[in-house]
């Protein structure tokens, strides 16, 4: 099922709400996706549901920052795409991250955008006349996702400049 970016929005705002935090360890935690660290070598994260049961596997050698990153795409895949991960065993970091050709990695990612990034304090700093990379910065974020972000709010009627941003992003050999 292919959601409309309206649709995501609602679905983080909403899990946000639910959550109290935009804490992606605290997120899984409380909607019971349990985190296991991995020494992958070429992936930077998969979610994978086993007997029902819904894990995300990080590569624990990340930077922090990426990690978090990681984890809210896996949560993206958890929130919209169980249906499907569940039929197909689960997805792949490596297949997965290039969203030019994938509609379930670009969903998953603006839904990781939305999590991470709250719309208030993003225009606040939009306002001030920040550019993409002072942005990330000032929210220990990705430019890419802080791009995305704004074509995201574009789409949703906000008045801002397009941003460009790298479709594969995420993945692990870039």
């Amino acid at each position: 099922m292919a959601y409309a970016v309206s649709e995501i929005v609602e679905k983080a705002n909403k899990l946000v709400k639910q959550c109290g935090t935009r804490d992606p360890y605290k997120i899984a935690e409380m909607i019971g996706v349990e985190i296991r660290c991995c020494d992958f070598k070429q992936q930077r994260g998969a979610y994978k549901v086993i007997m029902r049961n819904r894990f995300v596997f990080l590569n624990g050698n990340l930077p922090h920052t990426a990690q978090r990153i990681v984890l809210l795409h896996e949560l993206g895949h958890d929130s919209l795409h169980r249906n499907e991960a569940t039929r197909l065993g689960g997805f792949r970091e490596f297949n997965i991250f290039n969203m030019a050709d994938n509609r379930m990695e670009y969903e998953a990612n603006v839904f990781a955008s939305q999590i991470e990034l709250d719309d208030d304090e993003f225009l606040e700093y939009c306002e001030r006349g920040y550019d993409v990379q002072q942005i990330a910065r000032a929210m220990d974020s990705d430019i890419n996702l802080i791009a995305l972000k704004a074509d995201t709010m574009i789409s949703r009627g906000y008045r801002l400049r397009r941003q460009e941003h790298h479709n594969d992003f995420l993945r692990y050999d870039k």
